[in-house]
């Protein structure tokens, strides 16, 4: 199969989990023997770009006619089977969907947040999750500023999703949704559930031959919608009801908490802040841990961190809530503990801090059920069977699709 992959970079100051995923599924569709062709923009661009092409930069977030020519150009030379479109936001816009209606090449549409109804893509507002827009409304977005706590930034983002939300709806032959938790909470897109795949991500294992130390890790961005305040301040009550314990906390990564978190840690011998690393040390960390917390505030579409956790044998304590709960069994193969208590989460370590044995055996489960459900090729099965989904029932008239063989011509 030959498939052409659409994909906005996020910047690379601000490490992103959607390129991680866009950039180890091409390398494991390669590997299979499929061909991999890329079509990506990346927003690092943008600060290079002169001033007035710069100020654009918002419109053609709405619609890029010069992104839908390149494509355009692209797919006919290329032929591909299937165009799979990741993140069109700033720099593709939903012209690629036009240009593959053009030259009749079935898109696969994988969504990896709520982008598709809320202006912030991760329905969360003023430190707490938030469903104002999820029934498909727009003018919430405007009032309150979600993108970039901006009203005038959030209107080109709104027009974008008014403009575009028929396109979204006819234009693609099949959704991957990433969880049953975000596909629920987007059912105010009102697509075609006969074209809906709820697909788990994978995640690759980590390298063995670590040894575990007496510590828990957060490993990822350093923001309020990641639940950084409710870690520090569920590490403060767990510290405050057992002052004698011997249990460590590690934590790698950054972001706009980053001052405050090293702050904090300044303050507590038994806390470790390495800052940010690459993904391979972060999974190092994982891995030599006796458990990760991923506090989560904002309802996660699914939550690499916690999969990589279970990759490399280590306790997930999860926020329960998002995606979070289908992923684990609690007590199982995971821990999930009340979402937005410090309290619930202190708990949470204490249990890892007192019955150490306990853990270990959770972790072995959560490796287990790594293995029966979150590995590379599992995943990468599961995309190709979409794939051929949409190979086998387009929604671009037959009579457009290219002729294999014969560059740009239509039947």
């Amino acid at each position: 199969m030959k498939v052409v992959i659409a994909h906005s970079r996020y910047r690379s100051a601000a490490p992103s989990g959607e390129n991680a995923v866009v950039d180890e599924e091409a390398v494991l569709l390669r590997a299979a023997g499929h061909e991999v062709v890329s079509f990506e923009r990346a927003s690092d661009s943008i600060a290079q770009l002169p001033l007035p092409r710069r100020a654009a930069v918002p419109a053609q977030s709405i619609w890029n006619p010069a992104v839908r020519r390149s494509l355009t150009e692209l797919l006919r030379d290329e032929r591909p089977d299937v165009l799979h479109v990741h993140n069109t936001f700033p720099m593709l816009s939903p012209a690629v969907l036009d240009a593959a209606r053009d030259t009749g090449v079935p898109v696969v549409a994988t969504l990896h947040n709520y982008k598709l109804l809320c202006a912030s893509g991760d329905f969360f507002r003023d430190g707490a999750p938030c469903h104002s827009c999820a029934g498909g409304e727009l003018a919430p977005a405007v009032a309150h500023g979600c993108y970039r706590g901006s009203r005038v930034a959030a209107l080109p983002v709104v027009a974008g999703l008014a403009a575009h939300r028929e396109r979204w709806r006819t234009l693609v032959s099949a959704y991957h949704f990433v969880s049953e938790s975000q596909h629920r909470l987007l059912a105010g897109l009102r697509l075609p559930e006969d074209r809906v795949f709820v697909s788990h991500h994978g995640v690759p294992a980590p390298p063995l031959g670590h040894l575990r130390q007496r510590r828990v890790a957060y490993a990822g961005r350093l923001d309020a919608a990641k639940g950084v305040p409710l870690l520090l301040a569920g590490w403060d009550a767990f510290r405050a009801a057992t002052p004698a314990s011997q249990l460590r906390l590690v934590i790698a990564g950054d972001g706009p908490l980053g001052p405050d978190v090293r702050a904090w840690a300044a303050t507590r011998p038994e806390v470790d802040v390495l800052g940010a690393v690459s993904r391979d040390d972060a999974r190092g960390v994982l891995a030599s841990s006796l458990a990760a917390v991923v506090p989560s505030a904002w309802e996660e579409a699914f939550g690499l961190s916690a999969v990589e956790a279970m990759a490399a044998g280590t306790v997930p304590l999860l926020a329960a809530h998002g995606s979070f709960p289908e992923l684990v069994t609690d007590g199982v193969d995971g821990v999930l503990f009340q979402h937005g208590s410090a309290a619930a989460l202190a708990a949470a370590l204490a249990g890892v801090d007192t019955d150490v044995s306990r853990h270990l055996l959770i972790g072995r489960a959560a490796r287990d059920t790594y293995r029966a459900r979150f590995t590379p090729q599992a995943a990468l099965d599961r995309l190709v069977a979409i794939f051929d989904f949409a190979v086998e029932h387009p929604v671009v008239p037959t009579e457009r699709r290219v002729t294999p063989g014969v560059q740009g011509a239509l039947r």
